[in-house]
């Protein structure tokens, strides 16, 4: 006669369909409920009463409907030889004394509890339905934490898998393991145990959390890796873009490098890794078309620097004047080389506009530089002539003193005032030509009184 019979099994399949959710969990749990049913199915023996049912599936659904159990025990069978076993809590229950000869003879040591379970092994009935309930348990969350663990999808399944980890493992640390080699199969007589309860069993369900246990490790520490490359990595596009000169772009651009070394070396196996490969592909691609672009950017910003550094040296050169022609033409020089590095830079390259407002500033800072030049030069040559024009001026009046022709005397100068005027200030000789300048008038004054 098998256990469970096919009219109670519908019952039970069909409230564990209805209560069943959509999520991948509910899913889990329907598929691992219906799979110890199908084991009582399979078996031959008494009929399932409805407190094993309720054993059998308290760690799935604590919350299974009563009515549903009884109803199934009842399509199941009429209640069974076990129910005999009800005058026990009737004949003990008003006796204290009894119950502590009961706990005193489940307590842990084998010279009490070895003649018990040969003679009365019902008295050790606590102990028996205790190390049922948590190893079932156990076995139940192993089964959960293996597939949240080893088929995850998400990190959520880890969380979750963690959780069932930590749960699977209280209850293995509740077994009574000391007692595996007492005589367990009394109990299985008595309710039909549908597993073996073993030392090799309890090992491989030890063993089992602990490869899970590492097995978590290794994906936590995957996935804090891939937190912290996804962080370095959107740290660096930002740095990147946020970068107004070309040190700190380059700064970026490393660590933006390092980033995508750091996303490679994550674990492979791992759902991090599996997570990462879309993650790779796409920083690869954006890194390609930056640095495409930066390398653009680098050789227009290197062009820029050298320009820049010709026009320092101008700059400083043409400090302080007034300078003479010949270092007025070093600084216009310097402004040429600034100039014809910055025409090197092509209309496609980036940063072109910046380059070009640069090479308008340098060609104006050039124009003034050529008009300081050119004012030098007309004034030195401007002033030689005056001065000549001054010596023979002299020597004219020393001979016309005699004749006394006071007029010629005054042309003269006037045209050598003239020509002093023409002296543009901000000159090296400037200072010089004013005082000529001032020499020549006070003699056109002199004359005039004649």
């Amino acid at each position: 006669m098998v256990r469970l019979s096919d009219r109670a099994f519908n019952i039970l399949r069909g409230e564990i369909e209805k209560s069943t959710g959509t999520d991948s969990a509910s899913k889990l749990q329907q598929s691992m409920a219906l799979k110890r049913l199908e084991k009582f199915r399979l078996q031959s023996g008494d009929p399932v009463t409805a407190a094993e049912l309720r054993e059998t599936l308290s760690d799935i659904y604590p919350q299974f409907d009563e009515q549903i159990l009884q109803a199934a025990e009842k399509a199941n069978r009429p209640p069974g030889p076990l129910s005999a076993l009800k005058w026990i809590p009737g004949l003990i229950g008003g006796a204290a004394g009894v119950a502590a000869v009961i706990w005193v003879l489940n307590l842990p040591y084998p010279m009490i509890r070895r003649p018990v379970s040969k003679t009365i092994p019902v008295v050790l009935l606590p102990s028996f339905i205790s190390m049922d309930h948590n190893y079932r348990q156990a076995i139940s969350l192993v089964e959960q934490a293996d597939q949240l663990v080893n088929n995850a999808t998400s990190r959520a399944d880890f969380d979750l898998g963690t959780e069932k980890v930590k749960l699977a493992q209280k209850s293995l640390d509740r077994l009574p393991v000391w007692f595996l080699g007492y005589y367990p199969e009394r109990y299985c007589t008595l309710f039909g145990c549908s597993w073996k309860f073993t030392l090799d069993e309890f090992e491989s369900a030890r063993k089992a959390i602990g490869r899970m246990e590492a097995t978590l490790f290794q994906q936590q520490n995957a996935q804090t890796q891939l937190w912290e490359v996804e962080t370095a990595l959107n740290n660096a596009k930002q740095e990147y873009q946020q970068a107004t000169n070309l040190t700190e772009k380059q700064q970026a651009i490393a660590a933006w490098q390092s980033a995508i070394d750091r996303l490679v070396e994550i674990a492979p196996g791992t759902l991090a890794s599996q997570m990462a490969q879309p993650k790779l592909t796409a920083a690869m691609r954006d890194f390609e078309q930056v640095v495409g672009s930066a390398e653009g950017s680098l050789k227009t910003a290197t062009t820029m620097d050298a320009a820049k550094a010709f026009a320092m040296q101008a700059a400083v050169a043409s400090q302080n004047p007034p300078h003479s022609a010949a270092q007025w033409e070093q600084v216009e020089r310097l402004w040429d080389m600034a100039i014809a590095r910055l025409e090197q830079v092509t209309p496609d390259a980036p940063d072109y506009l910046e380059v070009q407002k640069k090479l308008a500033e340098y060609e104006v800072n050039r124009g003034i530089v050529a008009t300081r030049l050119q004012a030098e030069k007309e004034s030195v040559q401007t002033l030689n002539q005056a001065k000549e024009a001054i010596a023979t001026w002299q020597q004219l009046a020393q001979v016309e003193q005699e004749s006394l022709d006071w007029g010629r005397l005054s042309g003269d100068l006037r045209k050598i005032i003239t020509q002093l005027e023409q002296v543009q200030a901000g000159t090296t000789v400037s200072a010089e030509a004013e005082e000529l300048l001032k020499f020549a008038r006070d003699k056109d004054k002199q004359l005039q009184r004649f």
